[in-house]
């Protein structure tokens, strides 16, 4: 019989009181409805590596709707439902936690979204990713704390390993090929051997995989702490290839992230700006050909356009007696990521600076007239008035007019010039 491992004491530690108060709340009403009630997969990963996790996920041999909207009473919380799936997310304060009841999976052919019916706990550990994401902790009362390992994810922990359940894993769910790479890095553990020739096995798989789920793995790779990491990885097993075979995870893709993070600090950086250097080596019809294959929404599509387009800007961007107004022309139809893509990936000095100066003022300059004010000015409505405002624009770029009664002045003269 093996031991009995108790977590409670690491719950206490490492998860704010609040979130421990309630979770013993969930397994007190769980249990008084005669329902079992678990703390599973990340959370518990990390509860044992030491690791802040705070999104807590909850698995319900029972009905977990109806607990949670027990439990959204009692928190005076928000909730929201799928009974299709019979999951239930629950809000409040600055806290969320998702409910599932227990459920087992099947898949169709691959690459599809599975079929769903309810099961048990095994069945739900089963169906998970890797070993390390299976493991549970017993939240009713009488066993609170207790960890359930069923596919020995806490010695793979140890071990430092990432393993598949079964053979089938990716052939399955492709997508954990990219969440494989992902864990892999960011736990600085290893593909466990069998696992890393499945994974080899199975890369023609992800052609499988829908443009929307590829796209959501990679934002979340972009969300990591060190993204390159990952995608070094992926090229390395020509994983990367399969979004585009000309995409690199090389030592300049490393250095223009490191860059990136440094400018956003103490954020992380946009994923459009992380894209947009990924992308930055593509032609226009590579980057097309990435974008209908990501299913790119319309945002990131136009940061990848204006990224290839700005490229061939760069040599007049480098131009020491460029004009602000001159500048701003060049770079205000432009996406912000787009534009910070090319000043990291430009090695004019110049160039950066005029971006720079883009960035931090010129885009913000604004008119104190407008069209309204030039008809009562005495200039009649027509072209004219998109052409004098485009003129006072330029103006105020290079600083030959610096206030409301600078416009003004100046358009006096030139309707006076225009009339003599």
């Amino acid at each position: 019989m093996s031991k009995i491992i108790d977590l409670s004491h690491r719950i206490e530690k490492q998860l704010p009181t609040e979130l421990v108060s309630f979770m013993r709340v969930a397994g007190e009403v769980a249990a008084s409805q005669g329902q079992s009630l678990y703390l599973v997969g990340g959370v518990v990963r990390d509860l044992l590596l030491g690791r802040t996790n705070l999104d807590l996920d909850l698995v319900v041999e029972g009905n977990a709707i109806n607990l949670a909207q027990q439990l959204a009473q009692i928190n005076q919380g928000k909730i929201t439902t799928h009974p299709r799936f019979n999951t239930a997310k629950l809000q409040w304060n600055k806290w969320s936690v998702d409910f599932a009841t227990a459920r087992s999976e099947t898949y169709d052919k691959p690459g599809a979204l599975p079929r769903v019916k309810h099961g048990s706990l095994a069945r739900d550990l089963f169906r998970r990713d890797f070993t390390i994401n299976t493991m549970a902790i017993e939240l009713v009362p009488s066993r609170y704390g207790e960890l359930i390992d069923r596919y020995g994810g806490r010695n793979d922990l140890e071990h430092e390993l990432i393993r598949v359940l079964h053979k089938k894993s990716f052939i399955d769910d492709a997508t954990r090929i990219w969440r494989g790479l992902r864990y892999e890095q960011r736990l600085d553990f290893q593909l466990e051997p069998n696992t890393l020739q499945l994974l080899k096995r199975d890369i023609p798989m992800l052609d499988t995989i829908s443009g929307d789920r590829i796209r959501h793995e990679l934002e979340l790779i972009l969300k990591e702490k060190y993204p390159e990491k990952v995608l070094r990885r992926a090229e390395e097993l020509y994983v990367l290839h399969r979004l585009h075979p000309t995409l690199k995870g090389n030592g300049w893709l490393a250095e223009k992230f490191e860059q990136a993070r440094q400018l956003s600090y103490p954020n992380l950086p946009p994923v459009g700006l992380y894209l947009a250097l990924l992308a930055y080596s593509l032609t226009n019809e590579e980057s097309e050909q990435l974008i209908s294959r990501l299913r790119l929404p319309k945002s990131l599509a136009q940061t990848l356009r204006d990224t290839i387009s700005l490229k061939t800007k760069l040599e007049s961007l480098a131009n020491p007696k460029l004009t602000p107004s001159s500048v701003y022309y060049l770079l205000h139809d432009c996406s912000p990521p787009a534009i910070t893509a090319n000043s990291l990936a430009s090695d004019s000095p110049v160039a950066q600076q005029n971006i720079k100066l883009f960035l931090n003022r010129l885009r913000y300059v604004k008119l104190a007239l407008n069209g309204d004010d030039l008809v009562r000015m005495g200039i009649p409505t027509g072209p004219q008035i998109k052409e004098i405002l485009q003129l006072l624009h330029e103006a105020r770029l290079d600083g030959k007019v610096t206030s409301n009664q600078g416009e003004e002045v100046l358009v006096k003269r030139w309707v006076n010039l225009a009339n003599s």
